[in-house]
């Protein structure tokens, strides 16, 4: 049975604090409100940053209607894949490759959190917490809470420097949203990944994401370790451009980030009472980056979890797609330069379905085994052994 906000001994008492009001933060507390389970819960949503807008754009693919199709920006049912060996343009059936931006899905996440009164959002910076066993201890650079339990999507980029056994890397990224006078873009289709820009021995590739004929999103994105200049990012879209001849147009916004791609096991920093979510719970596929559909998967069922009462300790548990994360991007780390050509590989043997299938994490093992058959075998297999034997990457 859960109480509404009470105060004891002038600290404040509630059973759940999320730390972080993005994506993950702001869902998890939407599937809180609407689960009759919690529905006299006492939520607290902490963030530091108060003037969320569009920061960030998401897009995963999707069969059929979605949840937050009304928010769309955009959608579309062919992506092409671009490379110097392959170059498909891909029916996606019934399938729809989505693009939200942040501010309709804060918007509508904040709309609904305002109509219940046991849900509080304050704007402040988390300074540190305690699992105390019994109950969590929170401190802000303005008040000290006390909740049952604790969710924490900060994420922390110290984690992965700290430790040596799995490869980080980074999705590290530019894009234009431009604006041209005249009709240029094909709507019908997004690029999803173009590997014809010079890789200068590194995974590099454009990704463009026209939302009318005369607007888009041109960016410039990589896999690796380092990130650049962001000189260096803006050449990169300018020669893209001009080398589609499209040299007239207005630069309406900018949107740069780096999403962590590594396998290291974050749930493991778990505690009977604090969960970690979001990128710091591990929810961002760490081969690719993407990270939103795993939001609704997993707030889902975690907050299921926790209405069934099961212990928080046993939401997350290793898969076998965690391991071909881990033996790619073992790979990827080690061989940069052949991310044009794994990609490549994987595109030009299999099916777009089973390839979205697979990505999405919801093949079967078959499939699998087709995948893995379109990348080096030796180069796996060698490094599938040094990690069953215990070797670090």
């Amino acid at each position: 049975m859960y109480v509404c906000i009470s105060q004891n001994k002038g600290l404040q008492q509630l059973d759940f604090i999320i730390l972080g009001g993005g994506a993950s933060g702001l869902q998890l507390a939407y599937r809180l409100s609407n689960h009759t389970a919690f529905e006299n819960a006492s939520i607290l949503i902490l963030e530091s940053n108060n003037h969320k807008g569009n920061d960030r754009t998401w897009c995963y693919w999707e069969t059929g209607d979605g949840e937050w199709d009304d928010l769309l920006q955009n959608q579309w049912n062919k992506v092409q894949f671009k490379s110097t060996s392959v170059d498909k343009t891909i029916g996606l059936g019934n399938t729809s490759y989505k693009m939200l931006r942040s501010k309709p899905y804060y918007d509508r996440l904040h709309q609904s959190l305002a109509k219940h009164k046991s849900i509080q959002i304050e704007y402040a910076r988390c300074t540190g917490f305690v699992d105390e066993g019994t109950h969590v201890m929170v401190n802000t650079d303005k008040k000290t809470y006390r909740c049952s339990t604790l969710f924490n999507s900060i994420f922390d980029w110290s984690v992965l420097h700290k430790q040596s056994r799995y490869p980080v890397l980074q999705q590290h990224f530019l894009g234009w949203y431009i604006k041209t006078p005249r009709p240029l873009f094909d709507t019908e289709t997004a690029v999803f990944m173009d590997f014809t820009v010079p890789q200068l021995q590194e995974t590099r590739f454009m990704y463009v994401l026209p939302y009318t004929q005369t607007e888009a999103l041109i960016e410039y994105t990589m896999f690796s370790k380092e990130l650049l200049d962001k000189s260096e990012y803006e050449d990169a879209i300018r020669d893209y451009l001009q080398d589609k001849n499209i040299t007239d147009y207005q630069l309406i916004e900018v949107e740069q980030g780096s999403i962590p791609m590594c396998s290291y096991p974050f749930w493991e920093n778990n505690s009977k009472n604090v969960h970690f979510i979001g990128s710091a719970g591990g929810w961002t596929k760490a081969s690719t980056g993407f990270t939103f559909k795993n939001i609704n998967r997993k707030t889902t069922a975690l907050v299921n979890h926790i209405a069934a009462k099961k212990p928080l300790k046993h939401f997350t548990k290793k898969n076998r797609f965690w391991w071909y994360d881990l033996l790619f991007l073992d790979i990827l780390a080690k061989y940069n330069h052949k991310g044009a050509s794994l990609f490549s590989g994987m595109f030009r043997k299999n099916s777009p379905k089973q390839i979205f299938r697979f990505l999405d994490e919801q093949s079967h093992f078959l499939q699998e085994l087709m995948i893995m058959r379109s990348f080096p075998t030796l180069l796996f297999v060698k490094q599938f052994f040094k990690r069953l034997f215990g070797a670090h990457h």
